[in-house]
């Protein structure tokens, strides 16, 4: 009997090794820029704390909330991932990752700054979102499963893993309130 019997065992493999050539090629890209990197983090000051709750308090209440909500939607998607899927749990919980990720999005729009007082490309992901929560909604009420899955799980990677990782690049908030 061969391990690939089955389409979702084939699109599983190959799903893995995209990933794993995707990360590959991101890492040797970057490998050798590394010493470059070091010298670049070491300049501006790398330094692990707790987060300053005193910086936290004087940014404007958009952001507050953004924080907020993004923090929620990480939280409460992580906990969906390591549940069984279709459970009631996992309806309720994805209904409020549901919420937490569209006043992310949502509350993304009223926050600007990396392009003065306009929107950024960063913005994208938002827009992104809005459209992409009510098709996975829409994916899951029609039972499609597995478009569902994608949906819902490329928000999370794109939306909340991704988008985050930015946030943490030297001169941003979440890099001052962290490293800083």
């Amino acid at each position: 009997m061969s391990m690939l019997n089955t389409p979702a065992k084939r699109f599983r493999l190959l799903s893995w090794g995209v990933r794993i050539g995707v990360t590959a090629i991101l890492l040797g890209a970057l490998w050798p820029q590394m010493p470059n990197i070091i010298r670049y983090v070491q300049s501006v000051g790398f330094h692990p704390h707790w987060p300053d709750m005193t910086l936290f308090a004087t940014v404007p209440p958009q952001i507050k909330f953004h924080i907020v909500a993004a923090v929620a939607a990480f939280v409460i998607g992580v906990i969906i991932l390591l549940q069984p899927k279709g459970s009631p749990l996992h309806k309720t919980l994805g209904w409020a990752w549901v919420v937490a990720m569209g006043a992310t999005a949502v509350s993304s729009f009223f926050i600007t700054g990396l392009n003065g007082n306009s929107l950024s490309f960063i913005h994208v992901i938002s827009g992104w979102t809005v459209v992409a929560l009510p098709l996975g909604i829409y994916a899951i009420r029609n039972r499609q499963v597995l478009m569902h899955k994608r949906a819902m799980t490329s928000l999370f990677v794109g939306g909340l893993v991704i988008a985050g990782a930015l946030t943490f690049i030297p001169g941003r908030l979440m890099y001052q309130l962290f490293f800083g």
